[in-house]
C-alpha cells in the first residue's frame, strides 16, 4: 500500500513537473489553411516572423511582421491581442520560445506555421522581400516597428 502510493505521488509529481516546463501549445497550421483564411480578409491572423532581421529581409510570408524571439518581451504592445497569432521561424524553436512569451502575458490564440519558412519555400508559395534590405535590417535592429523601412518589392 505504502509503495502504490510513494508511486501515485512519484507519477503525480512528474505529470505537474512536465507540465509545467512545457511549451504553450500553439496550434499547428498548414500553409494552405493559413492562406485559405489570409484570402478571407479580416478573420486573417496576426503573422508573426520571430526570425533575426536579416534572416526576415531575405524573404518572409507576406504581411508578416518582423520581432525578432529575443526582442518580443520588450515589444509585446506591438502583437494584438485580439487577433490569433500565427508564429513561425526557421525550425520551430524560436516559435516555440516566442509562444512560451506570448503566453506568458496572456495571448491565448497562438498558433505554429507548419513547416516554418522553409516548408513555406518548399511548396514555392510567395516571398516578400524590401526594397530596401539595409534599410530594413536597421530599422528592425534599432528594436522599434520598420513598416515604413520595410515596405516589400
Amino acid at each position: 500500500m505504502k509503495t502504490r502510493m510513494l508511486s501515485l505521488a512519484l507519477i503525480a509529481g512528474i505529470v505537474v513537473w512536465a507540465t509545467a516546463s512545457a511549451d504553450p501549445v500553439l496550434t499547428p497550421v498548414s500553409q494552405e489553411a493559413y492562406l485559405k483564411r489570409a484570402a478571407a480578409g479580416a478573420d486573417a491572423p496576426f503573422v508573426l516572423d520571430v526570425r533575426s532581421a536579416e534572416e526576415f529581409v531575405t524573404g518572409h510570408v507576406p504581411g508578416a511582421v518582423n520581432i525578432p524571439h529575443d526582442q518580443l518581451a520588450a515589444r509585446l504592445a506591438e502583437v494584438p491581442k485580439d487577433k490569433e497569432v500565427l508564429l513561425y521561424c526557421r525550425s520551430g524553436k524560436r516559435a516555440g520560445i516566442a509562444g512560451q512569451v506570448l503566453a506568458d502575458n496572456g495571448y491565448q490564440r497562438l498558433q505554429h506555421l507548419e513547416g516554418d519558412m522553409p516548408g513555406w519555400i518548399e511548396k514555392g508559395l510567395p516571398v516578400e522581400t524590401p526594397r530596401d534590405a539595409a534599410a530594413c535590417v536597421a530599422a528592425l535592429s534599432s528594436g522599434g516597428p520598420a513598416q515604413q523601412a520595410c515596405v516589400a518589392n
